[in-house]
């Protein structure tokens, strides 16, 4: 718990010190007067990305069979289910509410720990929740635009949104023989997850767009205003943390 606090941390002074760059006209437009900055880091990333995550991604992909890397998947999102079930009590939606505690029951039981998703064949649909989008939800602004090294874009809402659902975690406050080491490779899984589902459409934004880096402010926006108006996020939108 000490570290993920440390990380949140680390990026709120990385916040702070985005502050000091002097924004131009046109990127507060944007509502992005950190955008020299965000560029620099945005960069960085990218170059991250290429030489990291992606080639990691493409081989997990390639030497896990499908039906592997699904039930990691399934067991990734049955284990952020309490975090989902907070946000969606919090935002009033007793219908999504009880989708999640059904799947979660289900899946943790008959799916095996949540590695098969039987809750959908049943059809309990998934959905994704965050504290980000109950703050959008309740009326909070996403404030100025923020890339942050590690993990991309994440403006103050979502940052403060990220800090909140950790804490609604509850292995956040579980302890064990090798809590950390757990925590640290449910982590690490996650991004691998993430990253290898998203490398076809990722690299076709980036070799489609003139300006990779608005083209990416500008869905991870229309992302996530689709998620707080209960609407279909925009196609190819769902861009890894790179």
């Amino acid at each position: 718990m000490k570290t993920q606090f440390s990380i949140l941390a680390v990026l709120c002074a990385t916040l702070a010190l985005s502050a000091c760059a002097s924004p131009d006209p046109a990127s507060l437009a944007q509502n992005d007067p950190w955008e020299k900055t965000n560029r620099a880091v945005f960069k960085f990333d990218i170059q991250l990305d290429h030489a990291v995550a992606t080639p990691v991604a493409k081989f997990y992909r390639a030497a896990v069979p499908e039906v592997a890397r699904d039930g990691i998947h399934n067991a990734l999102t049955n284990l952020n289910s309490p975090v989902i079930f907070v946000n969606d009590t919090l935002q009033g939606d007793g219908s999504k509410a009880t989708d999640t505690v059904g799947r979660f029951v289900i899946n943790s039981t008959v799916g095996l720990a949540g590695l098969m998703d039987v809750a959908a064949r049943m059809d309990i649909p998934y959905h994704d929740n965050d504290f980000g989008i109950t703050m959008g939800k309740g009326g909070a602004a996403e404030g100025s635009y923020l890339v942050l090294p590690f993990v991309g874009p994440k403006p103050p809402r979502d940052l403060i949104g990220t800090g909140v659902d950790i804490a609604f975690d509850p292995l956040t406050y579980m302890t064990w023989n090798n809590s950390t080491l757990y925590m640290i490779v449910r982590s690490g899984l996650g991004v691998l997850d993430s990253r290898a589902a998203t490398i076809d459409a990722v690299e076709s934004i980036e070799r489609s767009s003139i300006d990779f880096y608005a083209t990416t402010r500008s869905l991870y926006r229309q992302n996530r205003a689709a998620q707080i108006n209960d609407g279909t996020a925009a196609e190819n939108s769902d861009l890894p943390n790179f």
